[in-house]
């Protein structure tokens, strides 16, 4: 990746579109390694605390009937790993991120909630994920699969470590298209959200990336296909807040033999 200069907020980082992969891999490792002090509260913020919202529907859409384990991958700061053990007392969860900054910024959370027997973090890679096939119920992950270049590995991955019949549940946001919600997020996202982003973030230019990543990840029928390819069946997709924001769920096949089924508007 090419190195800019100048402070932390100098300039931006490529287009999604023009990236390569592995500058994305840095790109995305850069980020989350200089947000991290402020990245719980500009989420909330920039959300209107929405997010929050949208991780509570995600555990409650969670089915645990065999393992009694969760693996949130690219974990963060551990927001959706925490929400699920505070709401799922009988749960236990195991939060994934390469990038080893907020890793240590989730710990310090999960110990002050006094949650360090149920939810452990580690770090490792989303596209070889460090457990053994069929090990968890459900595997998650919440506003992450964006900055990961190769999304089918990633799934094909979390799909692999789920008990057959078990889920994997994809939080994320994407880009409404229509003339009205079109002119408000991009004046939302390229406009209100780096003037917000610049007061409080030590480097701005993330929210840039943010906004450029969220304008380019696939249309929610895009993302079902792609589930369904990595060999979920009964993908359903949920609305969220409008749209800003869809939650995925696909299931393990039962058996090889075990067909698709539909989605859920």
């Amino acid at each position: 990746m090419k190195k800019e200069t100048g402070s932390p907020g100098a300039g931006k980082y490529p287009s999604v579109r023009q990236a390569t992969d592995e500058q994305r891999i840095g790109m995305v490792k850069e980020i989350f390694a200089t947000v991290t002090g402020r990245y719980d509260f500009l989420n909330h913020l920039l959300s209107l605390r929405r997010d929050i919202a949208w991780r509570r529907f995600t555990v409650r859409k969670m089915r645990f009937f065999k393992s009694n384990r969760l693996l949130d991958v690219a974990t963060g700061t551990g927001d959706l790993a925490i929400d699920a053990a505070r709401r799922r007392s009988s749960v236990s969860i195991t939060g994934l991120d390469f990038v080893g900054e907020m890793l240590r910024s989730g710990h310090a959370k999960i110990v002050g909630k006094g949650l360090s027997d149920r939810v452990s973090l580690v770090q490792g890679d989303a596209l070889c994920l460090p457990f053994p096939d069929d090990a968890f119920d459900v595997s998650s992950i919440a506003f992450g699969i964006r900055n990961i270049p190769d999304r089918s590995a990633a799934l094909r991955e979390m799909l692999r470590v789920v008990v057959p019949g078990g889920q994997v549940l994809v939080l994320e946001m994407t880009f409404i298209r229509n003339w009205f919600t079109t002119l408000l997020y991009q004046t939302y996202l390229n406009r209100i959200l780096p003037v917000v982003a610049k007061r409080f973030s030590l480097n701005p230019r993330a929210y840039y990336y943010l906004a450029d990543s969220i304008m380019n990840f696939p249309s929610p029928s895009q993302f079902v296909r792609l589930m369904e390819e990595a060999g979920m069946v009964d993908v359903r997709k949920y609305k969220l807040t409008m749209g800003i924001t869809y939650l995925y769920v696909g299931s393990k096949p039962e058996s090889v033999s075990q067909g698709t089924g539909g989605e859920s508007r």
